[in-house]
């Protein structure tokens, strides 16, 4: 019996539905009602998981949060006052199929780009917030990201507020070439206007923080958190063994290393990160005059 015919037979039994072979029925679990966690295989009702902060409840893997969703379990309810809200951008080299692509992306999450900005309020505290979201082109910093991080800081300075920003990014877009790595320059000098105001600033770091967002205003809070394991680096492992000749540790670039090596100041599980920053930001308080302590 050749190869093929073998495979057939053993195919027909398999799906018989007759004679002495056992039925088999095929069960149809409905698309999105359970989540199988990338990590651990771990598979969870999609409800019982978006109601424990999308973090898998085995292995505590901290799924990606869209922007809308991370001010919601952030945020007090109803204080959000978006910045910059029809903000769009161009397409300064002609990059083809960019505003086709930007355009189908501004239809699916509902975004004008990869951040959300605005004046908030955390626990009665108010705050200027920043929110990446890397549904859209993995939260590229192109030029109306970078423009909208700079104002929401300057806008902060003004307004002697405290900065929050939640990172998540590829790193510089790539369809805006020279123009997205100018904003890391404009970012991270809006940020040293506002330390030299005395001004506090948090960054809470997620999965990922890579690229010319690590290399700029991500790495310059006065506080880093991150979330559990997530990625934060700025070239590819492969990359940088290539650049090196060595071999490079196998948490390299996790969270946890980071904090091993002083880069990160504490790792905070998602339930807990809206009571901790609260809790630093009364920490914090401004003193009589404006800066703070």
């Amino acid at each position: 019996m050749q190869l093929e015919d073998l495979f057939s037979v053993v195919k027909t039994r398999f799906n018989s539905d007759s004679g002495d072979e056992p039925k088999r029925s095929k069960t149809n679990i409905p698309k999105g009602l359970l989540f199988k966690c990338p990590r651990c295989s771990n598979n969870t009702f999609m409800e019982d998981f978006v109601a424990n902060g999308k973090v898998c409840p085995r292995c505590n893997y901290h799924s990606r949060l869209s922007a809308r969703e991370r001010l919601d379990i952030t945020i007090d309810k109803e204080s959000f006052e978006e910045f910059d809200r029809d903000m769009v951008s161009k397409n300064p080299i002609d990059f083809p199929d960019y505003e086709e692509k930007q355009a189908a992306l501004r239809e699916k999450t509902g975004l004008k780009d990869a951040v959300l900005t605005g004046r908030a309020k955390i626990r009665g505290e108010e705050i200027v917030i920043i929110v990446m979201d890397s549904n859209y082109m993995m939260a590229s910093m192109g030029s109306v990201v970078g423009e909208k991080i700079s104002r929401a800081f300057e806008y902060a300075t003004e307004a002697g507020l405290p900065v929050v920003a939640f990172t998540a990014s590829g790193g510089a877009r790539m369809q805006e070439g020279i123009v997205s790595l100018m904003q890391m320059a404009k970012t991270s000098g809006a940020v040293g206007r506002h330390s030299a105001a005395g001004l506090l600033y948090i960054t809470v770091m997620t999965d990922p923080t890579t690229g010319g967002v690590t290399a700029s205003f991500a790495s310059l809070g006065d506080i880093i958190i991150a979330e559990p394991k997530v990625l934060i680096g700025f070239a590819g492992r492969r990359v940088i063994e290539g650049t090196i000749k060595q071999r490079l540790p196998d948490d390299f670039q996790s969270a946890e290393f980071m904090l091993k090596n002083g880069f990160v100041d504490m790792i905070v599980e998602r339930k807990r990160v809206r009571r901790t920053i609260a809790h630093l930001l009364k920490l914090h308080k401004p003193q009589e005059g404006g800066a703070f302590k």
